[in-house]
């Protein structure tokens, strides 16, 4: 059997990586065409619903589906989960499971690449003075002068890995009973947005009784996809 992880290095690498991703969204509020990130994000994710059109008119996927593109993909604004995160990550390290600090390392560790990576998809886009008038063309041209493949295949990794991880979490009878019991106490703390995203994304992997199939096509299309943009 699969080894635990350890809690105490969880803990910290969750610190640490919602520095980093706070660190990366406070530099981009200061930045004077601020709106050029939201452009691009909702473009990203209209890709992503074509690519996964699919999967999204499944009835078994569409949950799970449906959580990838809205809360690690999506046009998502994390700075709440991010707020929260840092308040209790100490609480965190002690009551939750290793699994589930496990799943909210990855989902920030994937944030945070995904906010780098952005940053500069923008800057490719501004010299090319494409930045207000994002289509497929301007997308794949910046796409390939950013390069980063090395990033862009640890992106789609992680999306193996917290989908793994959450498919592991629904077979800890346990863990439903937790995130139930969790709700009210979670909302009045003023943790609604991280509670929100735990129990999201264990019910779309409870509802899909088996990942490996979906995960294995989200794979090989962003990598197809990746391999394509990149050549």
């Amino acid at each position: 059997m699969e080894d635990e992880p350890d809690k105490d290095s969880l803990g910290k690498e969750l610190a640490w990586c919602i520095a980093q991703a706070r660190e990366l969204r406070a530099l981009r509020a200061s930045d004077p065409e601020a709106a050029d990130y939201p452009l691009l994000k909702q473009w990203q994710a209209d890709r992503l619903a074509r690519t996964y059109a699919d999967l999204l008119a499944n009835e078994r996927y569409a949950p799970a589906a449906g959580f990838f593109l809205s809360d690690l993909y999506g046009p998502k604004d994390f700075r709440s989960r991010d707020e929260e995160l840092t308040r209790v990550v100490p609480v965190m390290v002690r009551v939750l499971p290793a699994r589930a600090l496990s799943t909210l390392l990855e989902a920030v560790k994937m944030d945070t690449l995904s906010e780098s990576l952005d940053t500069d998809m923008v800057k490719a886009l501004r010299s090319a003075g494409r930045s207000h008038d994002v289509d497929r063309d301007a997308y794949v041209a910046a796409y390939r002068s950013v390069n980063r493949r090395c990033d862009r295949e640890q992106q789609i990794a992680l999306v193996d890995k917290i989908g793994r991880t959450l498919d592991r979490l629904t077979h800890m009878p346990l863990i439903r009973i937790s995130l139930r019991i969790m709700e009210g106490p979670a909302h009045l703390a003023g943790l609604a947005a991280l509670h929100s995203f735990l129990q999201r994304g264990f019910d779309a992997f409870s509802e899909m009784q088996g990942a490996d199939e979906f995960l294995a096509i989200v794979t090989a299309r962003e990598t197809a996809m990746m391999e394509e943009w990149l050549a």
